[in-house]
């Protein structure tokens, strides 16, 4: 099996990203053949950014994919801008992807709305590319959290017309979204995914945050005006809460609930911050070694490319010839 997952090196990596991603890419390179994992820097490009911040913030987040357990032996890891397949081939399968399927995208609504200056032709474009990062590979699982649901749909709708109209070339693959901690919810706006760009800091826990601010920032999480510790719509901050906490313990979601019950919220989001902490201590205990050496974290990106390359490239030779672009194979 291939899986294939690309992560933002945009903004820091908050609890959701991890909790939806990175645990996810972990768990998945010893089951892929190969677990390809790519740092999206030309998808980060499609809205305002500062160059020298960009290349800070893809060697903070290759750092912190190494801390929290990827091994470039088990797995490759690469930096999207150093494989040219990607952007070549996402040209070739905008042939296949209907105007009307890109502006129904939530995300590009979403992400526009909040574009002051310019709204980029990049930004739309943007899941023909995410397209292109998956099928180039030929993937079969695609680990993400579930707010890129919609976008995993219409890969496989662009893979299943290409295989219509140029012959079974590309394999259609399948999301993995975590039963539990697929979305992951700002804590004090429960109604809303965790966000590095929106809402007040208090809401985010990072992959790097210190213990003091984690526990700050879980005991002031915004709960009820009730005292059950229990799932519902009506509860949306404690069902955010019991679900982290699912996560950081390994402990069903059911058995939390019974264990908690008659207790108060004081009580339960301590437990919760505590897990939390010991969830994420690996993470940032490791993370200011491998981050220090820039030089280090270059040649793992470079390797990785090459291996990429050879994946790709192969993908990308194969797409050219029976769309009759390019050189004519020999005959």
């Amino acid at each position: 099996m291939r899986i294939f997952s690309g992560i933002q090196p945009t903004g820091r990596k908050h609890l959701g990203n991890y909790i939806g991603a990175i645990r996810q890419y972990v768990e998945g390179q010893d089951r892929g053949d190969p677990a390809v994992f790519c740092i999206v820097d030309l998808h980060a490009i499609t809205v305002a950014y500062d160059p020298k911040e960009l290349r800070e913030r893809l060697y903070d987040t290759t750092a912190i994919l190494l801390a929290a357990g990827l091994d470039p032996a088990r797995c490759i890891l690469f930096r999207q801008s150093d494989v040219h397949e990607h952007t070549e081939l996402a040209w070739l399968l905008g042939a296949v992807c209907a105007h009307g399927d890109l502006n129904r995208m939530h995300q590009f609504k979403d992400k526009s709305a909040t574009q002051r200056e310019l709204v980029s032709a990049g930004l739309f474009f943007y899941p023909v590319l995410q397209a292109a990062d998956v099928l180039a590979y030929r993937a079969d699982e695609v680990p993400v959290g579930e707010d890129q649901r919609q976008h995993i749909e219409l890969m496989r709708e662009i893979a299943r017309r290409f295989n219509e109209r140029f012959g079974e070339t590309l394999v259609v693959p399948d999301h993995r979204i975590p039963e539990i901690g697929a979305k992951v919810m700002d804590l004090q706006e429960p109604e809303r995914k965790m966000s590095t760009t929106v809402g007040a800091d208090s809401g985010r826990v990072y992959v790097l945050d210190e213990e003091k601010a984690i526990r700050k920032k879980f005991g002031s999480a915004v709960t009820d005006s009730g005292r059950e510790i229990r799932r519902g719509e009506d509860k949306a901050g404690i069902t955010n809460l019991i679900g982290i906490l699912s996560v950081a313990t390994g402990v069903p979601e059911a058995q939390i609930e019974a264990d908690f019950e008659g207790k108060g919220y004081g009580d339960f989001k301590k437990a919760v911050a505590d897990a939390v902490v010991e969830f994420l201590a690996p993470v940032r205990e490791a993370y200011p070694e491998i981050r220090a050496d820039e030089g280090a974290l270059e040649l793992v990106l470079s390797n990785g490319a090459d291996r990429a390359r050879e994946i790709a490239s192969r993908t990308l030779e194969d797409v050219r010839t029976a769309m009759g672009v390019g050189v004519p194979p020999a005959r």
